[in-house]
């Protein structure tokens, strides 16, 4: 299949890794920062209790079968934080902010929230890729962090990453093959050759992990009889600017974002569930390059 290099070859992006991090940051060591410069990850990070990340494992179960119902599959669950208060109160929450106002500064913005719900024998993967060669935004400064709403280990299909790939910011890809089963459509072939071995992001319920948008992930199908769910929120600095109107669904979570660029949604006044009607739903947020953001 044919190689890219880019996936917005009409837009004037600035494809390279930007290193983050403030002089004094307060709630990750200096050692932590370090880290996601020089490797492209950090893990884990502790931010709910047990009792409360339950609570969030529950919202999640009663609201998985509704979004089912109302024709998403358990991939598809993106930006729900416009429409549920308890997903704009998660990625809100300021344990979070406070570990994203170390990375990037006093003003944190969330551009996008995603559930990954790996199911017990689903099969599918989420192939080797670059979340920043999906995304139609510059600089280059976004954060993601991951939350484990179910304990994540290798055996339920954890995410992996290649320590320092980061560095070679955009690399080749290739749209998927079918029977990849990719949750996306991008897949960046012999990924070791970018980086060190693999190292997979375990975390336990309740933990976050960091990443890059340069640094190569992926994860492999779920053989266990446990699910796999996480949540990804994408958060980053006020200073990025997107095309094709990646910046309608935005929460300016800390600090201020004086130029209007980023939509600011309050908090949803309840739990709305969008129905998915056969096309594409503007509601509905994907990774791929050619989708509404």
């Amino acid at each position: 299949m044919t190689q890219r290099t880019d996936a917005f070859p009409e837009l004037e992006r600035d494809l390279r890794f930007f290193p983050l991090g403030v002089d004094a940051p307060r709630q990750l060591s200096t050692a932590q920062v370090r880290q996601y410069n020089e490797r492209g990850y950090v893990f884990p990070i502790d931010i709910f209790s047990q009792s409360e990340i339950e609570e969030i494992r529950r919202y999640f179960d009663d609201l998985l079968p509704q979004a089912l119902e109302a024709g998403w599959n358990s991939y598809e669950l993106t930006n729900w934080h416009k429409h549920c208060r308890g997903v704009w109160d998660i990625v809100t929450d300021s344990r979070i902010i406070d570990v994203m106002e170390d990375m990037l500064g006093e003003t944190v913005i969330l551009r996008h929230s995603h559930f990954f719900a790996k199911l017990p024998g689903d099969g599918m993967r989420v192939s080797w890729h670059q979340d920043a060669s999906y995304w139609p935004l510059t600089p280059s400064k976004v954060v993601s962090a991951w939350l484990a709403i179910d304990d994540s280990d290798v055996g339920n299909g954890a995410m992996q990453v290649i320590p320092g790939s980061h560095l070679n910011a955009q690399v080749a890809f290739r749209d998927s093959a079918a029977d990849e089963r990719n949750v996306l459509n991008q897949t960046v072939e012999h990924p070791e050759a970018f980086g060190e071995p693999p190292v997979a992001l375990e975390l336990r319920a309740g933990q976050i992990s960091l990443h890059s948008d340069w640094v190569l992930h992926g994860s492999e199908p779920n053989q266990s009889n446990r699910r796999r769910c996480g949540l990804a929120m994408r958060y980053l600095s006020k200073d990025v600017r997107a095309y094709n109107g990646w910046n309608e669904n935005s929460i300016v979570c800390r600090g201020v974002e004086p130029s209007g660029h980023w939509a600011d949604h309050p908090r949803p006044e309840g739990e709305l569930i969008p129905i998915k009607d056969g096309a594409h739903d503007p509601t509905s947020v994907s990774m791929e390059p050619r989708a509404a953001d």
